[in-house]
């Protein structure tokens, strides 16, 4: 990246419906203009929450979804060759745009991106965050979320991290100086979160569009105003200098996998939050220290945000109090990066500015006027996805989970509250009622040689088991202790250490529970087990790689078919890998029989339309010599259809049936250096988005059916739509309705 020139002071904008910013919408302004008159430096990072309303759009049009596929449905859209490429890729017959990419506006009359003149920082509270990953479509009706409804609706979406700073800033920066500039750093802060944006398809054409003019866009940052809600709320494990009674706090960050709730919200999952901060251990307590290793709070961040000096443009309207601030009170949004203990007690430092992050995180996209919610009861851990089992009535609801990093574990929480079908669209407070009452759990999977079966089983989090209060390496205090160091309690109660736990997908026709496990690099032969039974040495441009290389799928069905269960059976649905080796021959590692048509590596991102159709997106580094990463469409069997295999450490294990290409086929692949991630479709299955994260080359400023505004080569994430020429369901061509049974 050369020729670059310092950001433009100026840029256009216009209202966008919320009044108190009609000044600032209505007239060209300078950047001190910009900062101070969008509620100024630090406390400008929570602009967005304040944006809300109502859509002009009544679109009552509903669809009605298609049942299950039958056994005698196939994938026959043509497969995608694997490539290296810097372009998108998808099948004959389907078009693929790119809607919304880092740096858009999603208010009117906004400048697009430009690569010579770099927004302001405090303007991306108004503009797509990075790295582009999970997402969710609602559909939308008479301005609330509508199920079954396509034309209309809200496409929310994560950021989860900056993965090169120097696309975000301009030539001359602070990225590698030891105190950060507050602009950039605003930025950079602003760039993470969620976005909502509204979306409009047209039902003949089936291109879809961003309506900049909907009142019900919005950005949620990392300094957004949250509620803390759950066992864990007023806990001094969450006391410090923002909010000494640890009731809410400031921003959402790191945000990975997703999901979404049967009555209508947005959940959003905190994963790597450990990266943002520094730490200092100089008067932490013994126990502090061992949480602080435990969760990987490593001792100087990168991002350095702890740094930065609070400008007097930083000064305005208090966020807490809705008062004026002192700049002291403005530079504790940054202060809170570095956790670090005084004299004093929790309140008054930041000792544990760390247990305000790690959370499932609701927002309701259709309302902008009360704070998104950290659910505690959920447990605090590197939270990659989070599903909702299927909602049944008269039924408690589960949410399944995953924390990713190597070694760690598989969770599941039950609501104590009963499914009522009446709650869809009551917001918060159905959140209220499902996601803060109930049990957490972690998986411990077993297999028995002998008689082969491989079982499963759900281990309660409860600082009543003797297990967890009499834990030797942590003492932990209560309940609410428990939930904040979930990794602790479920190191004392054993449980299964897995391949990095990623997303989860639930099948919504069996209850079945699909988990990617990615890879690990660390898994050994002498660590193998049934359920991470690989470790292998694969060769990439003359270099070994070493360990489960390419990862894998595990799933489980709940004993009795019931939530509650505190059993499972399981199964390994399938292995990654590469379909020959480098030498042309079968690859020992390719348990799954995968073809040239549907070898995949480091399955990731992974979620079942409504059809039952699975969609696996790969993050792959191990086989990116031969392909891009990639997704693939999928129509799996059930649990334990398949047979026992024998990985070449020797350990056996359950595996899937193995499918040929009419039930696993590679659906696109991306540009060079992505990840493909992030994957929600309308309810009529003509229009299916999909996120590219972290391209390499000049991606997506050279990809045809570039919608997006943005002006310059850096590569940006994005995300894009795709759909059918012919206008019909996405991989539907195979798909035949199930049949009718007397």
């Amino acid at each position: 990246m050369t020729d670059l020139i310092p950001f433009n002071d100026d840029y256009d904008s216009n209202n966008s419906g919320n009044a108190e910013f009609a000044e600032l919408f209505n007239k060209k302004i300078t950047r001190r203009d910009l900062i101070t008159k969008t509620a100024g430096g630090a406390a400008a990072l929570t602009l967005a929450a304040s944006v809300s309303g109502c859509s002009d759009d009544d679109n009552n049009e509903n669809t009605t979804p298609p049942v299950a596929p039958d056994q005698e449905s196939t994938l026959k859209f043509s497969a995608v060759d694997k490539n290296i490429k810097n372009e998108f890729t998808v099948p004959e017959g389907y078009d693929a745009r790119v809607l919304f990419a880092l740096g858009d506006p999603i208010a009117p009359n906004m400048a697009e991106w430009n690569d010579t003149k770099i927004p302001l920082g405090a303007s991306f509270t108004l503009r797509s965050g990075e790295c582009h990953d999970g997402m969710t479509f609602f559909g939308m009706a008479s301005n609330k979320f509508s199920a079954n409804t396509s034309n209309t609706g809200l496409l929310v979406m994560n950021h989860e991290y900056i993965n090169d700073q120097k696309i975000l800033h301009a030539a001359i920066n602070t990225i590698n100086d030891e105190i950060r500039s507050e602009d950039e750093s605003l930025r950079e802060i602003n760039c993470h979160g969620v976005s909502v944006i509204a979306v409009d398809k047209n039902p003949t054409t089936q291109s879809v569009t961003v309506n900049k003019d909907s009142f019900l866009n919005r950005r949620i940052t990392a300094a957004t105003p949250m509620d803390i809600r759950g066992p864990v709320k007023g806990s001094v494990l969450l006391h410090n200098r923002l909010s000494p009674e640890g009731t809410f706090s400031f921003g959402t960050i790191n945000n990975c996998g997703n999901g979404y709730t049967p009555w209508g919200t947005y959940l959003t999952t905190e994963e790597n939050f450990n990266q943002y901060f520094s730490r200092d251990d100089a008067k932490q307590s013994a126990n502090k220290k061992v949480s602080l290793s435990r969760y990987k709070i490593p001792n100087n961040s990168n991002y350095k945000w702890h740094t930065v000096v609070a400008t007097e443009d930083s000064i305005s309207t208090d966020i807490k109090n809705h008062g004026k601030v002192s700049k002291d009170n403005v530079q504790d949004l940054y202060e809170r990066w570095l956790v670090k203990a005084t004299d004093g007690v929790a309140k008054d430092d930041f000792r544990h500015s760390d247990n305000t992050f790690g959370w499932i995180v609701e927002i309701d996209p259709f309302n902008g006027t009360e704070r998104p919610v950290k659910r505690t009861a959920l447990g605090r851990f590197a939270h990659e996805d989070c599903r909702a089992s299927r909602a049944i009535a008269g039924q408690p609801l589960a949410f399944y989970m995953g924390d990713d990093s190597q070694g760690e574990y598989i969770y599941k929480f039950i609501s104590d509250a009963k499914w009522d079908p009446t709650d869809v669209n009551k917001g918060y407070s159905a959140g209220d009622k499902y996601m803060d009452k109930g049990r957490l759990y972690v998986a411990k999977f077993q297999f028995d040689e002998a008689t082969q079966k491989a079982t499963g089983e759900w281990m309660e989090l409860n600082i009543s088991n003797p297990l967890i209060s009499g834990y030797s390496k942590y003492v932990f205090a209560d309940q609410a202790d428990v939930l904040v160091n979930a990794r602790l309690a479920a190191d004392a109660l054993g449980a299964t250490k897995m391949d990095r736990p990623e997303w989860v997908a639930v099948n919504p026709h069996n209850g079945e529970v699909y988990v990617t496990l990615t890879n690990n690099s660390s898994r050994t032969a002498e660590t193998t087990d049934a359920a991470n039974p690989r470790s292998y040495i694969d060769q990439k441009a003359g270099k070994d790689q070493n360990g489960n290389v390419n990862g894998h799928i595990i799933r489980f069905r709940e004993e009795g078919d019931t939530v509650t269960a505190n059993k499972f059976v399981w199964d390994i649905f399938l292995f990654g890998a590469q379909a020959l080796n480098d030498a042309g021959q079968q690859n020992p590692e390719n348990l799954s029989k995968l073809n040239q048509n549907n070898d995949f590596s480091s399955p990731d991102g992974m979620w079942f339309d409504p059809r039952g159709v699975l969609w696996i997106q790969t993050d792959d580094g191990a086989l990116t010599d031969q392909t891009n990463c990639m997704m693939l469409a999928a129509l799996p069997g059930t649990t334990g259809d398949g047979t026992i295999e024998t990985s070449t450490t020797g350990k056996k294990t359950p595996a899937g049936l193995s499918l040929s290409d009419t039930k696993l086929r590679r659906f696109l692949t991306g540009p060079s250096g992505c990840e493909i991630t992030g994957v929600t479709m309308t309810p009529d299955y003509k229009a299916i988005f999909v996120n590219v994260q972290h391209p390499g080359g000049v991606w997506p400023s050279n990809q045809a059916n570039n919608v997006s505004g943005g002006i310059g080569t850096r590569p940006r994430s994005a995300t894009v739509v795709i759909t059918r020429k012919d206008g019909g369901e996405i991989a539907g061509e195979g798909l035949v309705e199930k049949k009718a049974t007397n």
